[in-house]
């Protein structure tokens, strides 16, 4: 048995350093010039050439990455999708985590379709292990890891499949702080003109911040393109983003899943380590949705919910935080809000630092100091 068991551990062993290998070659070729920190990293993939292709007995089709090594020793993991996805179409998403002596399991992180009828949008329940965990759209994992592996299953009827346009890995160290930056001042003064939209307008709104956030993003790329098709009601952005196992609309890759579905427009969760990167987007001029309780956001108020969203679009002189807020009673306020700027940082860390980032494909991106969000070749 000792000997048996000795070869198991070898070819386990094997198995890892062959991964870990073509981890090497992929960080490679998806390099960027910043200067990565301990808290957070991003890869943005949208050459999928190196994964294998099989299909499985339902005739559905999986994609199985590399080994994709991460910058940071990561204990949570959010992967985001773009997909030409026709109707009657659907994509499932997995991950484990690998690092030098051991593997997880697969865990489901989502199935996902534009037909929520037919293919029922869904996170999965109840996959604790030793290993970790799925909490709604985030693998955590008990212990540190190095580097993952994706699984993108995708199928529908009449032999069609979503095309696969952009996967999004965001990993994340919570267990470490990250450092202050100096600020970006070329955002104090700034405010870039985004539609303001409230969930209080509408009568099933209970937690729609996410929805009402994302709508108001798509209709300011809506009105800068030209594309009146981006310029969609809460109500139909809440529909095309409910997780039925959740039981509402806070799915935050479902959100992202769903502007990135447009076409010509990229969408993923990131994790910043640093107000100073959300002056970065603005002084480029791209809005930025950004997950921090609403309670903190104004000291004073009662507790409201598990989470909120709300858009940055904006600073004023002093470095204070414009924000769209949906969760605004429009007979009272107005939904743009200026919040303190240690209000908004003390309550987005909440999150750790979580954002929604949504553009054009042929937006011009900030400099991205520290290897936080998509790379440009």
């Amino acid at each position: 048995m000792a000997g048996d068991n000795d070869r198991h551990t070898m070819m386990v062993r094997l198995h890892l350093i062959l991964f870990f290998a073509t981890a090497l070659v992929l960080d490679a070729k998806n390099s960027r010039a910043a200067a990565a920190d301990s808290f957070s990293s991003f890869v943005g993939l949208k050459d999928f050439s190196g994964f294998t292709r099989s299909q499985n007995t339902n005739g559905e089709t999986a994609l199985l990455s590399p080994a994709i090594k991460s910058a940071v020793a990561w204990n949570e993991l959010i992967v985001s999708w773009n997909a030409a996805a026709p109707a009657g179409t659907f994509l499932k998403i997995e991950a484990r985590a690998l690092s030098t002596n051991r593997e997880t399991k697969f865990f489901t992180l989502g199935s996902w379709s534009p037909d929520n009828k037919k293919f029922p949008r869904a996170s999965v329940r109840g996959q604790k292990n030793p290993g970790g965990d799925v909490s709604t759209d985030t693998l955590v994992l008990t212990q540190p890891a190095s580097a993952t592996q994706i699984r993108v299953t995708v199928g529908g009827t009449n032999q069609q499949s979503p095309a696969l346009k952009f996967l999004g890995l965001s990993f994340c160290n919570t267990k470490a702080v990250p450092a202050t930056q100096p600020p970006n001042r070329a955002a104090w003064g700034k405010t870039i003109p985004t539609p303001e939209r409230s969930q209080h307008g509408y009568p099933q709104e209970k937690g729609w911040c996410s929805p009402t956030s994302l709508s108001m993003v798509l209709a300011r790329w809506g009105e800068t393109l030209h594309r009146p098709e981006l310029n969609l009601d809460v109500p139909e952005v809440a529909a095309a983003v409910f997780d039925q196992a959740y039981n509402g609309t806070g799915n935050w890759p479902f959100n992202t899943a769903f502007a990135g579905s447009f076409d010509g427009m990229r969408s993923y969760i990131s994790r910043f380590g640093d107000i100073s990167e959300l002056e970065d987007w603005i002084a480029a001029g791209i809005p930025v949705i950004i997950s921090a309780p609403w309670e903190l956001l104004e000291p004073g108020r009662p507790q409201a919910s598990n989470g909120h969203l709300v858009v940055c679009i904006g600073f004023t002189e002093n470095g204070d935080v414009v924000i769209n807020d949906p969760a605004t009673n429009l007979k009272r306020e107005s939904v743009r809000r200026i919040y303190k700027r240690e209000n908004v940082i003390r309550a987005w860390a909440e999150s750790h630092n979580t954002v929604y980032l949504v553009y054009p494909e042929s937006a011009q991106l900030p400099p991205d100091r520290f290897g936080h969000w998509e790379t440009r070749n």
